[in-house]
């Protein structure tokens, strides 16, 4: 596993797991509580503005590109499934974007799905054994889903104010 999806991968865990986050928290602060310096050695920070939660940020680039919050949030009953594919596409399109932009995203197997394929290193983090499982590896078996890694993990800076930290996207108002 390199660096770039280790840093995505505890980015996720600490963003969606609050037990890992707690965990993280307790163990991150309680070592660095034991190896900081005395007070009068440590300079004074700078009170900073608040930083707005990436996840925030990225939800609000989804938005941004592909209208993704307005579509999930619409209710869909009363539309066709014509209509619905048409509003998809562009959805599709805009998302498939932000996730190429911030994450650079590429199939774990480069074997095509349906395909059979021998796994001699497994790594349960990077392959799920279904069906018949025992033994050890090489495992063989045919390839269901290449999987999916992010060889980047990279949020533009957020410029907004305080104010404005939990804004996904801003309330639009028509002027005559």
């Amino acid at each position: 596993m390199n660096r770039v999806e280790l840093a995505c991968r505890v980015f996720f865990w600490i963003l969606f797991n609050k037990q890992f986050r707690d965990e993280f928290k307790i163990s991150y602060f309680e070592k660095n509580e034991a190896i900081e310096a005395t007070p009068e050695e440590v300079p004074a920070v700078p009170e900073q503005k608040p930083l707005r939660s990436d996840a925030v940020q990225f939800l609000a680039m989804l938005q941004r590109e592909g209208r993704l919050v307005d579509f999930l949030k619409e209710p869909i009953d009363a539309y066709s499934d014509a209509q619905i594919g048409a509003a998809v596409r562009d959805v599709h399109r805009g998302c498939g974007a932000v996730l190429d932009q911030v994450f650079s995203i590429e199939a774990v197997a480069d074997n095509d799905e349906g395909e059979k394929m021998v796994v001699s290193d497994f790594n349960p983090e990077r392959f799920r054994l279904t069906g018949n499982v025992t033994g050890t590896p090489p495992y063989e078996g045919v390839l269901r889903h290449k999987g999916w890694k992010a060889t980047k993990c990279e949020l533009p800076l957020w410029q907004g104010n305080e104010e404005s930290v939990d804004v996904i996207t801003p309330a639009e108002l028509e002027l005559p």
